[in-house]
């Protein structure tokens, strides 16, 4: 089977949202072993959208549009399906319910123009919303299968994993060859370096595909391997990764799309340990990713955003003359900071940070992207340095995950290479 994907709305096209949808929906798609051949991106334009669906129905099986779906005037997709099709709206009850439970939810009243989205073309099957007010639709028409979601991610992910994933896995089950993916995260380490640790990949891969993908936080390695038996395939992955694992292991924190966050909350959970976070230049942030995994106040007691040096002291106890000594960004600084708030909030662990994230405040001999990450225990109490860039958002970033990478070492008792 064969897969075109088109994303509808101006905002795509002239760069205001980025379209993150087709990236999701190739990914979902290729793990059913539907090979992705072509995507585009139309804007919110009748004409526009009819000739690309003829461009797309000619050339694949499965046509994937999101987009264009809402209640106001430049959504036309719905309109533009009628069109297509020659077929007419007609009221879908069920649509119509989920609108008025997802309005009553949220204490708001459906207005006729909320209403109008239970109407449906005819010939399609309404794929229902959980996360949104707009339908999506399934029309299976001339021996070929068209897709219709919105364009939020977070609707349209709720309807591919509810609804089109499992149909569209149920129809494929059987259809030649088995596509088998493997992620492995890695952070701390650089891409060419990970290529070069990686060796001569023809040997490491056993005729799998391997792609890089970087990113603010480190590099994905996405392995693939196609084979007639889905067994098979599996067993070649847990080849390579043990591979990898033997060359770059300390750099792995990951196996699929589990975050770093996730990761330590695991761990932290698994050893009943508590964590607290004294944070400067990050201004927060680490304190944000812990606090987006669901559980974490199991292990997570508080966290302290001490900007200022007075701050520090007065909050931390971190020591007047060390500050003079040192400066408020140094390794000193940085230990006292994670054993004061350890000291202070009870907890087994202590984390900081304290760092120039620039563009301003940079000294000779400490310039911009200098970070000092600091780690307190029982046991332990120790800082490290970095250097990142000169991108301020950047280097809060990265300072972050590098603090949290620190903090999965620390606990696994993995070291660095200096």
């Amino acid at each position: 089977m064969k897969a075109y994907l088109i994303s509808i709305g101006d905002e795509l096209l002239i760069g205001q949202t980025i379209n993150t949808n087709a990236a999701y929906i190739g990914s979902a798609l290729s793990d059913l072993s539907i090979e992705v051949f072509e995507t585009s991106v139309v804007g919110d334009n009748l004409d526009s959208i009819i000739s690309e669906l003829q461009k797309a129905s000619s050339m694949a099986d499965l046509i994937v549009i999101t987009g264009g779906l809402g209640p106001t005037h430049d959504d036309v997709t719905r309109s533009a399906i009628v069109k297509y099709f020659n077929t007419e709206l007609v009221l879908s009850n069920e649509v119509l319910e989920d609108i008025q439970t997802f309005f009553s939810k949220r204490g708001r009243t459906v207005t006729e123009l909320n209403a109008s989205q239970a109407l449906v073309p005819k010939i399609a099957i309404p794929i229902r919303n959980k996360r949104g007010s707009a339908p999506g639709m399934w029309i299976d028409q001339q021996g070929k299968i068209y897709v219709v979601m919105p364009g939020v991610p977070y609707e349209m992910k709720g309807m591919m994993e509810d609804f089109v994933i499992p149909k569209l896995s149920e129809m494929t089950k059987g259809n030649g060859s088995v596509i088998k993916k493997l992620i492995l995260q890695t952070t701390g380490i650089p891409e060419s370096t990970l290529f070069e640790r990686l060796g001569n990949l023809d040997e490491l891969l056993l005729g799998a595909k391997m792609a890089f993908l970087p990113n603010q936080f480190g590099v994905k390695l996405r392995i693939t391997v196609t084979e007639k038996d889905a067994q098979i395939a599996t067993s070649i992955l847990n080849e390579i990764e043990q591979k990898i694992r033997t060359k770059v292991g300390r750099y792995i924190y990951a196996r699929g799309e589990e975050t770093l966050e996730e990761v330590i909350g695991k761990i932290l959970t698994d050893r009943g340990l508590t964590l607290a976070v004294a944070e400067s230049c990050t201004g927060g942030e680490i304190c944000t990713r812990i606090t987006n995994v669901s559980g974490s106040s199991k292990y997570f007691e508080r966290g302290i955003v001490t900007y200022s040096n007075a701050s520090k002291v007065e909050l931390l106890k971190v020591n007047e003359d060390t500050l003079a000594e040192n400066g408020a960004v140094s390794s000193e600084v940085a230990m006292q900071m994670a054993e004061g708030v350890r000291a202070v909030s009870g907890t087994d662990v202590g984390i900081s940070t304290t760092g120039i994230l620039g563009p301003t405040g940079a000294t000779t001999n400490k310039p911009v992207g200098l970070v000092y990450i600091g780690y307190c225990d029982e046991k332990v109490c120790t800082a490290r340095k970095f250097l990142f860039g000169d991108d301020r958002v950047l280097n809060k970033q990265r300072a972050t995950q590098a603090a949290l990478e620190m903090l999965r070492r620390q606990l696994l008792g993995i070291s660095y290479e200096d």
